[in-house]
């Protein structure tokens, strides 16, 4: 029996062969010609429907593909999803945060130390993690590889420049930040660090020099011997020395100006430098701008250290706090907020020494006082944001390391980093200081293995070439100390300095157009947009005074500085830490 034929294929068959003949018919009534028979005012009425669909689909279709374009266009401006915020309106406060040197790997390493530590849930996550909203690509016009300056002038001007740059162009003119405009604009504002307080990231927002080198002059600026006044109200953090003249005990400037003086008498600062001074402020209830805390000659000791001489150091979470007070009461019967930036600064120094146990203490203490500015958003009555991010990350840092040429354990140790109750930068101090007083005398094995490898590190079993390289080379002992809790951790880095790698982006509600992965200029640029503050006006001011503005102690030079020369250059590039010979920043 044949098969059965296709439904309805005899049908198909013919409608081909008859459609032909009426496209001929439709081809020659179109270009004029002779019908085969006249059309009734059906057909006629059949043939404007097709027009008519026709023109629609054609419009239609040019409407889809003029969409089309437009938003790969915007997609190629402002990035996948990056939504244009709308201009805000009304009293507001933005507070930014800046994790100095933290990379995606040091969230990875402190969130399981912390589930470690503590016994917590694999879910227990950091509270960073909980508002984790896109990336940053950080670098430079100098370099793939950005240095600090560079990275907090993309935040605080939202433009480019060069490594060592503090707020200053590739032509060595100064740019508007977002802290001077804001100030200008009404806002009250501030800084709290845990470095010094003239460091790169403080000083993109509040100084404009040349190369980063230049922190005496930073500090001047900073009080307000600047173009523009003072435009500072609160700075809480290290770095006393830049601000004594070179004829005070603990003073470090190349001149014998008292700065804390000047900005005492000149610019109406109150100037505290103890723990004590600062316990009077309760925790911001009680302060009288403006306000300059420097609570170290230096650098605030790392958290793992600061904790046993809490005494004698506020942490980051209490200075967060103070500030986030001071500047609510301040701004309380104004119409307009406070701008105030927050740094995790020595989270970048612990990468560069290579200390796992010291950045996980770091990482934790900026999340905590990332927790505070949260719930003071929570409780605030005003309208406010939270941003924060990294300028880069340092060390290279991997979550895992290869001890031997066979094929690698896949593991990572948190309980070495758990044992250990000092950072390598306070035993290496210590080690140079006892051998300074004591010599390498028959006691110093026993104080090395005892008192720093066993109660510093928490490693009971110090190789006798470890012993051995502590011994015979103590200025490059920081490192030593840092390798010898990383190989037991198997934690592994690349470099002592900065890598490429993006960095997090973290925001609470109103940052959405941050979502996605950004170049850093992008948040500088949303910073700005966020208080819809003038940067540009504030870039022309300084420009204008670039050659008018005088400032004491650098006569033949701008108040910006000496032109950087290759060498400053390469300095800036490898800043050497004056205490125990640690690259930072």
């Amino acid at each position: 029996m044949a098969p059965a034929e296709p439904l309805f294929a005899n049908n198909r068959r013919d409608s081909s062969l008859h459609s032909e003949e009426r496209a001929a018919d439709e081809d020659t009534a179109l270009l004029g010609g002779p019908r085969k028979e006249s059309s009734s005012p059906l057909s006629r009425t059949s043939f404007w429907r097709e027009v008519g669909l026709f023109t629609w689909a054609l419009v239609a279709t040019a409407a889809v593909i003029v969409l089309a374009v437009f938003t790969q266009h915007q997609s190629l401006s402002h990035g996948s999803d990056h939504k244009t915020p709308s201009k805000p309106t009304g009293k507001r406060n933005l507070i930014f945060m800046v994790s100095d040197g933290m990379g995606p790997a040091s969230l990875s390493m402190t969130r399981s130390f912390r589930q470690f530590r503590d016994g917590l849930p694999i879910d227990d996550t950091l509270v960073l993690d909980q508002h984790f909203i896109g990336s940053s690509r950080t670098r430079s016009t100098s370099s793939l590889v950005t240095d600090s300056a560079a990275g907090a002038t993309a935040f605080s001007c939202g433009l480019k420049s060069y490594n060592g740059a503090i707020s200053m162009l590739p032509d060595h003119t100064p740019c508007g930040t977002v802290l001077e405009a804001a100030k200008k604009a009404g806002y009250m504002t501030g800084l709290v660090v845990t470095t010094d307080i003239t460091d790169a990231t403080p000083a993109c927002f509040s100084a404009h020099v040349n190369i980063r080198l230049e922190e005496d002059l930073i500090a001047q600026q900073e009080v307000g011997e600047h173009p523009l006044g003072r435009v500072v109200d609160l700075m809480l953090g290290g770095g006393r020395c830049h601000f004594l003249p070179n004829t005070t005990e603990g003073g470090c400037r190349a001149d014998d100006r008292d700065i804390t003086k000047l900005a005492q008498d000149k610019y109406g600062w109150n100037y505290i430098d103890s723990r004590k001074d600062f316990d009077k402020l309760e925790l911001g209830s009680n302060v009288k701008l403006p306000l300059l805390g420097l609570f170290a000659e230096r650098d605030i000791p790392f958290e793992i250290d600061r904790r046993n001489q809490n005494d004698v150091y506020p942490s980051l979470n209490e200075m967060a706090q103070t500030a986030l007070k001071a500047l609510e009461d301040a701004t309380a019967d104004s119409d307009k907020g406070f701008f105030l930036m927050i740094e995790g600064s020595r989270i970048d120094h612990a990468g560069h020494g290579n200390d796992p146990a010291a950045q996980v203490n770091e990482v934790l203490a900026y999340d905590a006082a990332f927790a505070s500015v949260v719930e003071f958003l929570k409780r605030s009555g005003e309208e406010g944001i939270l941003v924060a991010t990294s300028d880069h990350e340092t060390g290279g840092l991997s979550v895992a390391r290869q001890l031997h040429p066979l094929y690698p354990q896949y593991k990572w140790f948190p309980e070495v980093l758990a044992n250990a109750s000092s950072s390598a930068e306070c035993l290496a101090g210590r080690l140079n200081n006892h051998i300074i007083q004591n010599g390498k005398s028959d006691k110093l094995e026993e104080f090395i293995s005892e008192e720093l490898v066993r109660k510093g590190l928490g490693i009971t079993d110090l190789a006798e070439e470890e012993l051995q390289l502590l011994m015979d080379n103590p200025p490059l002992s920081v490192y030593t100390f840092a390798d010898m809790i990383s190989r037991r951790a198997q934690i592994g880095w690349s470099t002592h300095g900065h890598s490429a790698v993006d960095v997090n982006i973290y925001g609470t509600a109103g940052s959405e157009a941050l979502h996605g992965n950004h170049e850093n200029i992008e948040i500088g640029k949303f910073l700005r947009h966020y208080l819809d503050v003038d940067v540009k006006a504030i870039t022309d001011e300084l420009v204008e005074k670039l050659d008018t503005f005088g400032v004491s102690g650098i006569a033949g030079n701008s108040w910006t500085g000496r032109m950087p020369s290759e060498e400053d250059l390469e300095l800036a590039a490898n800043h050497i830490s004056r205490t125990t010979g640690n690259i930072s920043e």
